[in-house]
C-alpha cells in the first residue's frame, strides 16, 4: 500500500480492495482493476478515531452536526457505519468523485485496522469483486473476481456480516441513510433522532451502492414477497433462496414437483445470519449454472431493509 499496490482484505461487513488514499494514481489503478466508473466516490478506511482528522475538515460542520458525529462514532465505531463528512484536502478528488465530502468509516476488523495502521496512511476501498457484481464475503471471491489485478488477498475468513456498511449523511440540514447496511435505521434513530432516506432519483451517487443495478450475478434474480413466493411454480433449471426454512417448508408442501436447487438464508429466520450468507449464496448459485433465481425479500426492519436493498439492486 505504500508503494501503491492494491490490497484486497477483510472486514466485518465484506472484503475490500484498498489503496493508499492520499495517492491519486494508486486510487485510478482501484477503479481500473474493478471497472468501476469514476463518478462513483470510495469509502475511506480509517484504524482509529485518531485518525478522522486526517481524512475529514470537521471544522466545515455545524456545531450540531460535530456533536452527533461524535455520538455516533462513540456508539457505533468500530463498526458497519460509514459517515459522510467535509473532506481534508489531502483527500484527492478521484477519492470522492470530485464531491466536497467523503464516506469515512473505522471497520470492526482487526487485521483491517492493523493493515492501514503499519501502511501508515488511510485505504480507500470499495468491495473487492468487478464493478456491478456479487461483493466478496471470502477471499476465494476476490481471487476468482480480481485474480492478478490485485497485488495482494490477505485471508481474514468468512466475512461476519456479509452485507456493506450503512452510509449516513450528516453534512445537511437533516441526516440521511445514502445506503442501508450493517447498521440498522432503527439503531442510529434511537441515538440521535429521526433519520431520512435517500431520494433513489438522485442522478449522480453520493456514496457508494446508489446505483439502480448493483450487487448482480451473472444469473437473471427476480425478487418476491413471502406470499408470492410461496405460490411461485418450480421452473426448469431454476433455483429458490427462501428467506427461511419455515417457508421453504411450505412452498415444498404446496409445489414438491421438480428438482429445483434451493438455498435458505437463515433455518431460523435470524437477520444476521441471513445477511452474512446471503451473496455467499448468490456466488454459489451464479457457479451452478442454473438458469433463474427466485428470491424472498426479508422481513423490512433492521438487516432485512439492507438485504432486500440488495436483493432488489441485484434484480434490476
Amino acid at each position: 500500500m505504500r508503494s501503491g499496490g492494491l490490497v484486497a482484505f477483510p472486514t466485518e461487513t465484506v472484503y475490500g480492495l484498498g489503496a493508499d488514499a492520499f495517492n491519486p494514481h494508486a486510487l485510478a489503478r482501484i477503479f481500473e482493476a474493478k471497472g468501476r466508473p469514476r463518478f462513483d466516490p470510495l469509502i475511506i478506511h480509517i484504524s482509529a478515531i485518531e485518525d478522522l482528522e486526517k481524512t475529514a475538515d470537521l471544522s466545515l460542520l455545524s456545531d450540531e452536526a460535530r456533536k452527533k458525529l461524535f455520538l455516533l462514532a462513540e456508539k457505533f465505531w468500530p463498526g458497519p457505519l460509514s459517515i459522510i463528512l467535509p473532506k481534508n484536502e489531502r483527500i484527492p478528488g478521484i477519492a470522492t468523485a470530485g464531491l466536497p465530502t467523503a464516506a469515512i468509516r473505522l471497520p470492526d476488523h482487526e487485521a483491517a485496522r492493523k493493515l492501514i495502521s503499519l501502511s501508515g496512511t488511510a485505504a480507500a476501498a470499495p468491495s473487492a469483486n468487478p464493478f456491478g457484481g456479487i461483493s466478496p464475503t471470502r477471499a476465494e471471491h476476490v481471487r476468482d473476481g480480481l485474480g492478478e489485478k490485485v497485488d495482494m488477498i490477505l485471508d481474514g475468513g468468512p466475512a461476519r456480516i456479509g452485507l456493506e456498511s450503512t452510509v449516513l449523511d450528516i453534512t445537511g440540514g437533516f441526516l440521511k441513510i445514502l445506503r442501508p447496511g450493517g447498521t440498522p435505521k432503527e439503531e442510529i434513530e434511537n441515538l440521535v433522532g429521526t433519520v431520512h432516506s435517500v431520494d433513489e432519483n438522485e442522478l449522480c451517487p453520493s456514496s457508494p451502492g446508489q446505483l439502480k443495478s448493483h450487487y448482480a450475478p451473472k444469473t437473471p434474480l427476480s425478487v418476491f414477497t413471502r406470499e408470492d413466493i410461496s405460490g411461485k411454480l418450480y421452473e426448469e433449471a431454476c433455483a429458490f433462496i427462501f428467506f427461511d426454512g419455515a417457508t421453504r417448508d411450505e412452498w415444498l408442501q404446496a409445489h414438491g414437483s421438480g428438482s429445483p436447487v434451493i438455498k435458505v438464508l437463515s433455518e431460523t429466520g435470524q437477520v444476521l445470519e441471513a445477511s452474512s450468507r446471503l451473496f455467499e449464496i448468490l456466488h454459489e448459485l451464479d457457479s451452478l449454472g442454473v438458469s433463474k433465481i427466485f428470491a424472498q425479500l426479508a422481513p423490512p426492519k433492521g438487516l432485512g431493509q439492507a438485504i432486500n436493498d440488495r436483493l432488489t439492486r441485484a434484480s434490476s
